[in-house]
């Protein structure tokens, strides 16, 4: 094993790999404060790229409902009844990731999900958690009864463990845009990727007898297209781009500075020493207890920044280039009440307003003899 450092646990681990960052690093920022689950970027995802035979049941995008819902079948719960609950309290990490407490003879913790698992993708949608609603209850914050929508893609992990499992190398990170992806022709179809994967993100195809997984749509990547799941979203709670290491973060940069300056987006499950890729803007109204077990050391603060959102403009102006133009937005700035997007030329792709205006009309309309409905 091969000592690299993770700043998301704030001190080194051992990986069977050097460590070797990209050039540039796909990232995505998901606000699960937005989500609806309308299960447009899982119908949008699987028309595009798993609809053939042996894919019935992959769904490389995943709406899921925390904290009953999984797909596959209790993945997160299984695998952290196998690493152990860790305290997330301190900004440095101090028990094991899944590579430090690999059994013997293998490289990392894992499982493999049996055949039936994959079967019941929406398990648990809507099921709420928490005490039950006494008569005369009102509303309160974090809510006696809670839930949220958690979406899942592939973490493009800067340590992957799809990639560390592998006895074929038949995964690899591409060095221009760290994109994880998977060489089918080296493929043999071990499955020692689906075990070691602890978010379940590679799927084994039956018919083909090979793995496959998420590829971040690097076709559209490519060309400073977002990716497909992040263009049909229609709840605007996703941001693509390129993330930086904390002593390289620029703050004209969305992801840099949601991730690293404001600090309001958090990894998934920061403990199992992968450094995902994807980052998410917490709920609001769930237990800290269960957010920082999922979302790592800091959540409260992140949580915090974000219910501060009307008094930070800046932040606001961030958010607001969610979901408001097909392309990648690589840089961002506030001018005034106006948040400005540009892509990797510095041309202007996106200007929004950071206060969404509302139109006040008048019950009765004169010029045309009616009564409109919907006054306020």
């Amino acid at each position: 094993m091969a000592k690299v450092y993770n700043w998301q646990l704030g001190r080194e681990m051992d990986y069977p790999y050097e460590g070797a960052r990209p050039k540039r690093q796909f990232a995505a920022v998901f606000d699960t404060n937005k989500c609806i689950a309308c299960q447009s970027c899982s119908i949008a995802c699987k028309g595009a790229w798993t609809s053939s035979r042996g894919q019935e049941s992959m769904f490389w995008n995943n709406v899921e409902t925390k904290p009953y819902g999984f797909f596959p079948l209790g993945w997160d719960v299984k695998i952290l009844e196998k690493l152990g609950v860790r305290a997330m309290d301190d900004a440095v990490y101090q028990g094991k990731t899944l590579f430090e407490a690999a059994p013997p003879g293998e490289r990392v913790l894992g499982y493999l999900p049996e055949d039936a698992d994959w079967a019941h993708v929406n398990l648990g949608e809507d099921d709420s958690a928490g005490a039950g609603i006494e008569r005369g209850a009102h509303l309160a914050m974090p809510h006696v009864q809670w839930m949220f929508y958690l979406a899942r893609i592939c973490n493009h992990c800067t340590y992957p463990a799809c990639l560390g499992s592998c006895p074929r190398q038949s995964i690899y990170k591409r060095p221009e845009d760290g994109i994880v992806l998977l060489d089918q022709s080296r493929c043999r179809g071990y499955r020692e990727c689906v075990k070691g994967c602890p978010y379940k993100k590679v799927f084994y195809n039956p018919v083909t007898r090979v793995s496959e997984k998420c590829i971040a749509c690097y076709p559209r990547v490519e060309v400073g297209l977002q990716s497909t799941c992040m263009n049909a979203c229609i709840g605007k709670i996703r941001l693509q781009g390129w993330i930086s290491p904390p002593d390289q973060a620029r703050e004209d940069n969305p992801l840099d500075f949601l991730v690293h300056v404001r600090k309001v987006a958090k990894p998934l499950y920061p403990q199992f020493g992968l450094e995902p890729n994807v980052y998410y803007v917490p709920p609001i109204h769930v237990p800290a207890s269960f957010l920082r077990q999922m979302f790592g050391y800091g959540v409260e603060d992140a949580v915090a920044a974000y219910r501060k959102l009307p008094d930070d403009k800046d932040l606001m102006a961030a958010v607001a280039v969610f979901g408001n133009s097909p392309f990648i937005v690589t840089r961002f700035r506030r001018e005034g009440d106006l948040a400005l997007g540009f892509d990797e030329q510095g041309t202007e792709i996106v200007r929004v307003p950071i206060h969404e205006p509302a139109i006040l009309r008048a019950f009765e309309d004169p010029e045309r003899g009616v009564f409109r409905h919907n006054n306020p």
